[in-house]
Order: C-alpha cells, then structure tokens, then sequence
C-alpha cells in the first residue's frame, strides 16, 4: 500500500506518542503540542501545497510530515526535531510500503520533521518548507491550557493575545501571507517581535524555497 494520512492519523501507536509528548509538556506548564497543533500543522502544510499546485502526492507527504512534527517531544523538548525523525522512522519502517517508494516517500518525511526547527538554515525541500510554515504560523490562542497560563511568561501571553491566524496563498503574484489578530491590550505588538521575529524569519525562508515572497500582517497592517 501507498503510505496515507488516514493510517497515520489512525494509528493507535502514533497517538499514544502525541498523547503522551502533550502530557510532558503539560507538566511544565507548556502550550498545546498534542492532537490539535499535530492536525493544524497537517492541514494547513498540505493546502499551501495544494495552493500552490503540487501533486496530490506531495500534499500527502506534507500532511504526513505535519501530523508527525512534534512527536520527538516525547523525548523531550530539546532537539525533539531529531528525536521526532528517529521516532518516525522506527514507526514507519513497520508499515507495509511498497520497496520502491519506502526511500523516496519516507526520507521526505524523516527530512521534514528532523529539520523543522533548523531555523539558522533553509529548509531542505518544498514539504519541509509546508511544514515550517504550518507548524510556526499555529500561534492560536486556543493553545493555552487555562486561563493562569496567560501571564507565566513573555512567550505565554503572546500566545494570549493572539486572536487567530489566517494564512493566505496568492499563487500568480507569488506570494504567502500571515495575517495575524493580536489583542494589544494583552501585549504590544513590540513583545510580539521580541518573542516571534526568529521565526518570522524562518517562514521567509520557508517562502522562498516555494518560490513565493513572505507578507506578514497584524492588526491589517504591514509589517513585513
């Protein structure tokens, strides 16, 4: 069988994992890193992909890469990127994929999710770049656990303030845009940048290797 999403989302292995990275990240007092960001970093990589015209297949492969992201978190948060890959391909490597598409289809993955936090580099491919942008543009407020949380830290209530995200694909102009709504009365759109600008860079990057410019918006305006 080809790999799909559907036996990745279903596979009971695989939720065990997310679940219990969410619980890690639970106990130190640490945002959302479970079923929903897995599902949002999914979905949104996949639609920038299908925006943009790539095959069904890549779409797939992105969907994939996006569901599997964060589950090196079970590890731990550090360098839970490579343990993620490491992960993937032990979990991978037991389902019943055809031998000539096992390297082309699961090293695309094993390359996606191990680079995904690489934000000093580029990322390697057009699926590792639909993930970046899938995974860093989830800053929903919904991702905070309860209402204390929103002041333990900077990073904390900026997440807070942060009302929704939509991104937004214009494939003949080239360009990938985040609009952002921020509540200022929650934080300035200053502690914004402070906590985000690295990885507002990193979506640039991650525009560039799709052939399109990054626009960042917040409150309408243009801030980039």
């Amino acid at each position: 069988m080809l790999l799909n999403f559907e036996d990745i989302k279903n596979n009971e292995e695989i939720l065990t994992y997310l679940k219990f990275s969410d619980d890690y990240f639970a106990s130190i007092g640490y945002k959302e890193h479970g079923l929903p960001h897995a599902m949002f970093t999914a979905e949104r990589a996949a639609d920038v992909l299908r925006q943009l015209g790539h095959t069904a297949r890549t779409q797939e492969l992105a969907k994939i890469s996006g569901f599997l992201h964060d589950i090196g978190n079970l590890v731990g948060k550090t360098d839970h990127a490579q343990s993620g890959a490491v992960i993937a391909m032990h979990i991978l490597s037991k389902m019943d994929i055809p031998e000539e598409r096992y390297n082309s289809d699961i090293f695309e993955i094993f390359g996606a999710i191990g680079s995904h936090e690489d934000k000093n580099m580029t990322p390697p491919t057009e699926i590792a770049a639909a993930v970046v942008l899938g995974d860093k543009t989830d800053v929903r407020c919904q991702r905070l656990r309860n209402e204390a949380e929103k002041f333990k830290d900077v990073h904390s209530k900026v997440i807070a303030a942060c009302n929704s995200t939509k991104l937004e694909v214009n494939k003949d102009n080239c360009e990938i845009s985040l609009s952002i709504d921020i509540n200022t009365k929650i934080c300035s759109i200053m502690e914004y940048f402070e906590i985000f600008t690295q990885r507002t860079i990193y979506c640039s990057k991650a525009c560039s290797v799709l052939n399109c410019i990054f626009s960042l918006y917040i409150n309408g305006d243009r801030f980039l």
